[in-house]
């Protein structure tokens, strides 16, 4: 091929490599500020901790709804838990119990979930530390545990937060 008998310019060609490249940046920028948003917002590296952040949220609610077995079968993520109790050592009378009576709290009357973080072993961890903010300004750390959806009460350790 000699520069007589070159291809001839195609201008669409050209706008569609462009479109492209100009998608590729925008897509790559929108994938990092999304990820990185939700680790410095404290949901997780893009927003995975969100799920265990609701289950909480709904056990919070529950909680001040008085709706303890709505709240027990959050707690050990089991919805028919009524069908065979007896799987379980933790029984839901101790479980009121633990919530009202004997709460760190007292009564649970608001809630606001804070912030979250994976935490455990491994390279994705094996569970969530859920920071909740009771009753106005007490701090509470729930462990969501992730293999089985199940919640604990305290977590193995508290987050550094205001």
């Amino acid at each position: 091929m000699t520069l007589l008998n070159a291809p001839k310019y195609d201008a669409g060609a050209e706008k569609r490599k462009t479109g492209l490249l100009i998608g590729a940046i925008v897509l790559v920028l929108l994938v990092a500020i999304i990820g990185v948003g939700g680790y410095l917002m404290g949901h997780g590296w893009f927003y995975t901790n969100l799920h265990a952040e609701h289950t909480v949220d709904k056990f919070f609610q529950a909680i001040e709804a008085k709706d303890y077995n709505a709240a027990y079968a959050i707690w050990m993520n089991d919805p028919d838990w009524q069908k065979h109790p007896q799987k379980y050592d933790y029984d839901l009378k101790r479980f009121t119990e633990d919530w009202t009576t004997e709460s760190p709290v007292g009564l649970i009357r608001t809630h606001h979930v804070d912030i979250s973080k994976t935490d455990g072993t491994g390279t994705f961890g094996t569970g969530i530390i859920v920071a909740v903010r009771v009753n106005g300004d007490h701090k509470l750390f729930m462990w969501y545990e992730k293999k089985d959806g199940t919640l604990t009460y305290p977590a193995p350790h508290e987050l550094g937060y205001n």
